[in-house]
């Protein structure tokens, strides 16, 4: 398998999942704030012009944090990083979702892009108000997420109970952004900060990615 990857973007999350589950694979770095995931190399391993990207074994591709997630998880059923009875699983999946679609799809995106999301004319004016705006509106639809997300954790070590899962890979790649922007998380979220930082896997891939 091959990873592509690029510094400060939810692949981490994915290759913290690769190392969960101890299967070889190679990762490559890709440019991402330099463009490089839109230009044509790029273009033709993944249209969609953004990482995570995974070339399985047979050199099919696939695309997006969860479908790539649960791939590997599914296809390394002895890791357990999907919960085994149907309730957990359910819960799981919400927590996947709503940090994709939501904490990093609708906050976070405003936070690092808010050219996407600004009115038309604006979008190129660093010093626009429209933008700032947008970057604020960015930041509570973060901290509403991890306040919402903070207080099942207050019951259960990780995302879906007893146990880390993919949605735990995924809930602290957007923590970690919220840790680099020296951003105040809830009491229970900072546990799961930490308690994930910790694993091996997230150490290994941390100092892959030269980051502490």
């Amino acid at each position: 398998m091959k990873l592509y990857w690029g510094p400060h973007t939810c692949a981490l999350g994915i290759q913290i999942l690769l190392e969960e589950i101890g299967r070889p694979y190679e990762a490559e770095q890709i440019d991402v704030a330099g463009g490089a995931t839109r230009k044509a190399p790029f273009l033709r391993i993944n249209p969609k012009g953004k990482v995570p990207t995974l070339i399985r074994d047979d050199g099919s591709v696939l695309t997006e944090f969860g479908a790539i997630a649960t791939w590997l998880a599914r296809t390394n059923a002895d890791k357990a990083l999907i919960p085994d009875d149907l309730d957990s699983e359910a819960r799981m999946i919400e927590v996947l979702d709503y940090v994709e679609g939501t904490v990093h799809g609708q906050g976070f995106s405003r936070i690092f892009a808010p050219a996407r999301f600004a009115p038309p004319g604006q979008a190129q004016d660093k010093n626009a108000p429209a933008l700032s705006a947008v970057k604020q509106q960015g930041k509570e639809i973060v901290e509403q997420g991890f306040a919402l997300l903070n207080e099942p954790l207050g019951r259960q070590p990780f995302a879906a109970g007893e146990r880390f899962s993919i949605a735990d890979a995924a809930l602290f790649y957007v923590e970690r952004w919220a840790s680099t922007l020296h951003m105040k998380l809830p009491t229970n979220i900072v546990v799961h900060y930490e308690r994930v930082r910790s694993r091996p896997s997230v150490i290994k891939v941390l100092k892959m990615w030269n980051e502490s």
